[in-house]
């Protein structure tokens, strides 16, 4: 069946690339955010906050995120990618802009809960356009490209945070006004999903898709082999950019070169972004994705090693970058790749949303080991161990994806 729509111009195709990339960078500076602002928040007790508050805060924020996630999914299955994508721009932007002005703990922490709900949203409707913009053999390469992103916006907050110091209100600010801006090049720039607009004239999108149409037989298989490789692996990528400089520090490791680390990290993990789509795409998106996350297990384990050579350490962490970050996107590559277009929404919100509690799984349980004073070499254990379940849930997945019959072809790559 041949979509009788016509298709964007290259001008339109190029603006869904570019938008979908910058609300991925606008996460990716969020999530960090919080993070670089607690010293300055504890160090000068702002609305009296405590320890204990801050952590309260940040895992507020955490949940907000996996609700938006998993809601965000069926919404952009009926009312369209970009609908969806706009309102949750504006929604996490108005609230971040709010977050300075908060009076108390408790609206600090709802103010941050009610904008991860609409920021939970974001990853996934973006990575579902950027999908479908895609030629299918390509959605690999589009989801890891479109996370470059995410680490791109943690560096920006990372090197602004540097500047700001105690003036910690403005990362807020420049976040909410940034977000504003995005979504209104959005509102006169974006297109809607070619998929989604066929799958809409062929009625097999015109009622809500809930969550549970992701537990029929022909989805189950993969859906639960799905969940658990996105819960094993945002534990991965949460924990370690949590805890990895307590981790180094406790094996022996100098502050600074501790905190290199979390550095050499990330930079392995843009990298391996890159590196990832491309093999996935020549080579499968199952089949890489299990070696990616063989690999981590590999190097989490070989972490555990204390080392007196910089050099060795350095190859380590970067390579620990490298297969853990893209391991896990390589999960959503393979959920937009599997699923029609019907259900890619929901199924990739569900992904999102249930690996959130990976990510908030992560960092409690890395914090414990730490406190029990066997952080190493027993949190480079657990993270190896949850590398080596997630090969498991992956080898569980099917190895072909469903297809309608009535989703066109995307158009050519910008």
């Amino acid at each position: 069946m041949t979509s009788a729509l016509p298709s964007p111009r290259p001008s339109r195709s190029a603006w869904t690339v570019v938008l979908c990339w910058i609300t991925v960078l606008l996460e990716g500076y969020d999530l960090v955010v919080l993070g670089a602002i607690i010293p300055t928040l504890l160090k000068t007790h702002h609305l009296g906050m405590t320890a204990g508050d801050a952590t309260t805060v940040a895992t507020l924020s955490l949940v907000g995120v996996a609700i938006g996630a998993v809601s965000a999914g069926p919404l952009a299955d009926r009312w369209g990618r970009r609908l969806v994508l706009i309102g949750s721009v504006v929604l996490f932007s108005l609230f971040t802009i709010l977050v300075p002005l908060a009076g108390s703990v408790t609206v600090f922490a709802a103010l941050r809960l009610v904008a991860g709900l609409g920021l939970g949203a974001c990853m996934p409707v973006s990575l579902t356009m950027m999908a479908e913009h895609m030629p299918a053999e390509r959605r690999a390469r589009a989801s890891t490209l479109t996370m470059t992103g995410y680490h791109t916006g943690a560096v920006i907050t990372s090197l602004l945070a540097l500047r700001v110091t105690d003036h910690w209100q403005v990362l807020f600010y420049v976040l909410g006004v940034a977000g504003l801006a995005v979504a209104a090049l959005q509102w006169f720039r974006l297109p809607e999903s070619e998929a989604f607009v066929h799958a809409r004239r062929a009625e097999t999108a015109q009622a809500r898709v809930p969550f549970t149409e992701l537990l029929k037989p022909a989805y189950l298989r993969a859906g639960i082999g799905i969940w658990l490789a996105s819960f094993m692996g945002l534990l991965l990528v949460y924990g370690l950019n949590t805890w990895l400089p307590k981790l180094m520090n406790d094996a022996g490791y100098p502050v600074p070169t501790a905190v290199t680390q979390l550095l050499v990290l990330n930079v392995g993990g843009v990298v391996g972004l890159v590196l990832a789509g491309a093999v996935a795409d020549r080579r499968g998106i199952k089949a890489t994705t299990v070696g990616w996350f063989a690999v981590s297990a590999v190097m989490l384990a070989l972490l555990s090693v204390r080392t007196d050579s910089d050099l060795l350490l350095n190859t380590v962490v970067f390579l620990t970058g490298v297969f853990v970050f893209s391991a896990q996107v390589l999960v959503y590559a393979y959920v937009t790749s599997y699923y029609p277009a019907a259900v890619r929404g929901t199924a990739l919100g569900s992904a999102s949303g249930i690996g959130r509690i990976g990510s908030i799984v992560g960092p409690s349980v890395s914090g414990a080991l730490v406190a029990a004073g066997i952080g190493h070499p027993w949190g480079f254990y657990f993270f190896a161990a949850v590398a080596v379940l997630a090969v498991l849930a992956v080898l569980a997945l099917p190895g072909r994806g469903l297809r309608t019959g009535t989703e066109p072809a995307a158009e050519p790559a910008v």
